[in-house]
Order: C-alpha cells, then structure tokens, then sequence
C-alpha cells in the first residue's frame, strides 16, 4: 500500500481557490510529477483552500512548488503546509515524525490515538463514533435496546433502526463486534464517525447540531 500525502494550500478567497484548481487541471507544461497513470495528484477543493494527495513526499512537495508557481504567476499570495496520513493515529502529522516500527510501538500508539479520542470525545460532549443498527423488524429493535439499557448501554430508537455512542473507534467496533453476534438474524451493523466528528473534520459535512442520522446503506 502507497503512502498518502497532503499539502494543504491556502489562498485568498473561494474564487482564487477555484480558478487556481482550474488552472492546475488544464496544466501542460513541463514538470516533474510524472506522466503515467500512477503518478497522478488528487486535488480537492473546499472554499478557499486546496488539497493536494500523492503517493510519496517528492511528488507532494513538487505539487506544492507548481502551485506555489501557478499562484505566482497571478500575483496571489498563498501558504503551502505539507503533512503525512499517520495510519495508527489515523490523522494528518509532521511529515518528519517518524512512523512505528515495531508491533509494540504499534500498540502503544494506537492506544495514543484511543485515549486522544476518548478525551475528544469528552471534551465535544458527544461520541466520536456512532454503532448503527438496523433490525429486521421494529419489534427486534426495541428488544434489543431494551437488552442493551439493562446492561447501561443507551441506545436511540426510531422505528427498526438503533444508534449507540461510542468514546473511540476501538470500542465502536468491539461494540458492533458484539451486536452483531446477539442481534436477530437479518440485522445490518455498521460503524461511523459521529455526525459531530465528521463535520469537525470536514467543514461542509453534516452539522452536528442536525436532527438527521443518515442510514447510509442501512435504509430500508
């Protein structure tokens, strides 16, 4: 599996943003990211901010030299961050930290990153993960949150679907684990980020303060 790469661009406003990812996607001039089909950067927009993904840190770092170029061009100020997806701790880090060798650095970093959001989760006052179940009937899902609150669990109910809170994406999926060795037969499980984690993570998500929880691929 390759490495993922990101560099962060900020300009001005959504409009340099948007004309500047405009530009990138007609380039043709020389450079040096490569031209077959593999070495191909990713570039996503959201507001006036650029992300850039590669597969290995030259490539990110010529990306960032040619949009630092394309921007210059135009007279527009922009900054350039460069960080490195962290696969124990699930997150965007310094480049320069460097990744766990070992199964028991390995270990002790992904308990770093339970206990990071465990205290998120305090800190937000709502779960950074969600078990979501849907039963088969609405019958079996109040049974089932019934079984679950005896045991301290909470559990929200609306029609055959249940939504459970977990502090960290360990206990989520221990948790789903779980449920779907009791639930009745016919029941789908599935683990999210929280409506609140995701909007904390991506500005134009879901709010959390939204009445919805979204069923995707549960509906029914």
């Amino acid at each position: 599996m390759s490495d993922d790469w990101r560099v962060r661009v900020v300009l001005a406003d959504d409009g340099q943003a948007r004309k500047l990812a405009g530009e990138l996607a007609r380039w043709g001039e020389r450079h040096e990211l490569g031209r077959g089909f593999a070495d191909r950067v990713i570039v996503s927009r959201d507001g006036a901010e650029l992300f850039a993904y590669a597969d290995r840190r030259e490539r990110a770092e010529a990306a960032a030299a040619l949009i630092r170029s394309a921007a210059a061009k135009r007279r527009w100020e922009v900054s350039t961050e460069l960080r490195r997806w962290h696969p124990v701790a699930e997150q965007w880090e310094d480049p320069d930290r460097p990744l766990p060798r070992t199964e028991a650095e390995r270990a002790a970093e992904r308990q770093e990153a339970m206990e990071g959001e465990r205290e998120e989760s305090r800190a937000q006052g709502f779960p950074a993960f969600e078990v979501r179940v849907r039963a088969p009937s609405r019958q079996a899902a109040h049974q089932l949150a019934q079984r679950l609150a005896a045991e301290g669990l909470d559990a929200v109910q609306r029609w055959q679907f249940l939504v459970l809170g977990a502090p960290d994406e360990d206990t989520a999926r221990a948790l789903a684990e779980r449920i779907r060795r009791e639930a009745p037969a016919g029941s789908a499980v599935a683990v999210e980020a929280s409506v609140g984690e995701a909007a904390a993570e991506a500005p134009l998500a879901t709010p959390f303060n939204s009445p919805f929880a979204v069923f995707g691929g549960l509906g029914g």
